[in-house]
């Protein structure tokens, strides 16, 4: 049974960063891809940012393109996401994701999901 966990989150002002982790155990991290998501109050749950099991390719949704950064430290069974120029419009809880599949690529992840972690982007 894989197990995710988020931490990073926290208040940070608009334009400010915050960096998210992930750790992830219970398989093989390093043939898996990972993913970022993220549901705001009263909206759907939306995929943010993915990294295929090397680091190799990555996938940004448009709305974090250039502000958002994914990586990976397959060593440490762990997936960052670096939030950089913050808005308010991004205030979420995000959830690490798991690749449902070893070596799937584009992105498909499991139905399944840690507690998240709170990102709140005050104005």
């Amino acid at each position: 049974q894989v197990q995710l966990v988020e931490s990073g989150g926290g208040l940070v002002q608009d334009g400010g960063s915050l960096r998210l982790s992930c750790a992830a155990s219970g398989r093989t991290f390093s043939r898996y891809a990972m993913g970022w998501f993220r549901q705001a109050s009263g909206k759907e749950r939306e995929l943010v940012a993915a990294i295929s099991w090397s680091g190799g390719s990555t996938y940004y949704a448009d709305s974090v393109k250039g502000r958002f950064t994914i990586s990976r430290d397959n060593a440490k069974g762990t997936v960052y996401l670096q939030m950089n120029s913050l808005k308010p419009e991004d205030t979420a809880v995000y959830y690490c994701n798991a690749g449902a599949v070893p070596y799937g690529w584009p992105y498909s992840g499991m139905d399944y999901w840690g507690k998240g972690t709170l990102v709140t982007v005050s104005s």
